[in-house]
């Protein structure tokens, strides 16, 4: 029996870059940055006063107060997300509910409401806490509650790796299309942490830019003078389907899903090892995956935090993967912030999105390149290049590494 191959028919986000795909799309590729001073709570005696946050976002007017109420942000984010890639995908999702399933993400869940959840149990007492603040706060409630908005019934779960969770969803997602555990799967990720706990734990880690004064500058991935990263909020969504049932109902065939790779260092709980190994392993069995060589990938969307660390392992590993001069390579969270757990489906859609368009979205802020990430930047501006596949690397705490490469749809690629 062959493998049964899958492709991308649908994808939705929203992002401190905008509240729909093409609004993300076309802030990227003028470069514009997501980042600006912190307007969800006063932030006034934190270190760190600059976010990336998800702006003009009415969850009243999307939900209707009384649900609104009942949903943490990081599930309101995720829901506004597939509804744009659902009907992007023209999916009848009643045709085969139990063969249509969801695999989501979130890093950290419903932070918000645990917050909330804590200032009320200590400034008025037990019996005031909010009944839903578990079922508000814990991760896997966005796939619940996705399956329950659209009535989807086949294969559900919630993956939770930190920065790589919804890359690991689009990966298992993919598997259990080839493996005919499912049709059709909603995946993503989403990621709601701009909260005073969420600023302040990643200020306390020193993994936070402390430009206050300059946001828009603060995120700046391969730079020599990157002091961290900023923190944002988000959620992305990509409608995975089986190829010839994609064909067969005339979907809208965006790209194919040709790769997954997935590793850990077992290194450290937040520092990659300085070699780089478990990214590189990850990568390679991607590809091996996917059945391509290194020479195949013409871009590839790095993880890019801006964190020194990160930059300068990341940069090691890809060039033991492709050599020299190596792929494109940009870093997206220069404008977007890092979205933790939403990241890997966000720059996932990116990739979809530049094998699309035939364009590849910068690396802002990138001034004055680091010498140890020596790589082939597009930094500032997008460039135009012929790609027939893209990579996409995620890296989470506590060593999870995660790697997926995407192909043109058919008849899209250059010849």
């Amino acid at each position: 029996m062959d493998e049964r191959r899958v492709v991308v028919t649908g994808v939705g986000a929203i992002t401190p870059l905008g509240l729909d795909v093409e609004q993300t799309w076309q802030a990227m590729l003028a470069g514009r940055s997501g980042a600006g001073a912190i307007q969800a709570f006063d932030a006034g005696d934190l270190p760190v006063r600059i976010a990336a946050e998800v702006k003009g976002f009415d969850a009243v007017a999307t939900f209707g107060r009384r649900r609104a109420r009942h949903l943490d942000r990081v599930v309101q984010l995720a829901l506004v997300a597939t509804k744009e890639a659902i009907e992007a995908s023209k999916l009848d999702v009643a045709s085969a509910p139990e063969r249509t399933g969801v695999v989501y993400a979130s890093g950290i869940g419903g932070i918000r409401t645990l917050e909330d959840g804590v200032r009320t149990l200590v400034t008025r007492g037990a019996e005031w806490v909010n009944p839903y603040v578990v079922p508000m706060m814990i991760p896997n409630m966005v796939a619940g509650e996705i399956a329950m908005e659209w009535g989807l019934l086949g294969y559900n779960c919630c993956t939770v790796t930190a920065c790589s969770a919804s890359a690991h969803a689009i990966g298992t997602a993919f598997d259990a299309i080839r493996l005919g555990r499912a049709d059709v799967i909603v995946c993503g990720g989403s990621e709601a942490a701009v909260t005073p706990v969420g600023v302040a734990g990643f200020a306390a880690m020193k993994a936070l830019s402390t430009r206050n004064d300059e946001p828009e500058r603060a995120s700046r991935p391969f730079d020599v003078d990157r002091d961290g990263f900023v923190l944002g909020e988000g959620a992305a969504t990509l409608v995975l389907e089986e190829r010839e049932l994609a064909l067969r109902r005339g979907a809208p065939v965006l790209a194919e899903l040709c790769g997954y790779g997935a590793t850990a260092d077992g290194y450290h709980m937040t520092q990659p090892h300085p070699s780089g190994d478990g990214v590189v392993r990850a990568m390679q069995a991607a590809l091996e995956d996917a059945g391509l060589s290194p020479s195949d990938i013409g871009y590839v969307n790095a993880h890019g935090t801006s964190t020194p660390p990160n930059d300068r392992v990341e940069t090691i590993a890809l060039k033991r993967v492709f050599g020299e001069p190596g792929p494109l390579v940009s870093s997206t969270k220069s404008m977007t912030g890092h979205t933790l757990g939403a990241a890997g489906a966000l720059e996932s859609v990116v990739c979809v999105l530049a094998l699309q368009g035939s364009v590849v979205p910068p690396t802002i802020n990138l001034d004055r390149p680091d010498p140890e990430c020596d790589l082939e930047h597009v930094a500032n501006q997008a460039r135009a290049a012929r790609l027939r596949y893209a990579m996409n690397n995620s890296l989470g705490f506590g060593g999870h590494n995660t790697s997926l490469v995407f192909g043109q749809a058919a008849g899209q690629g250059p010849e």
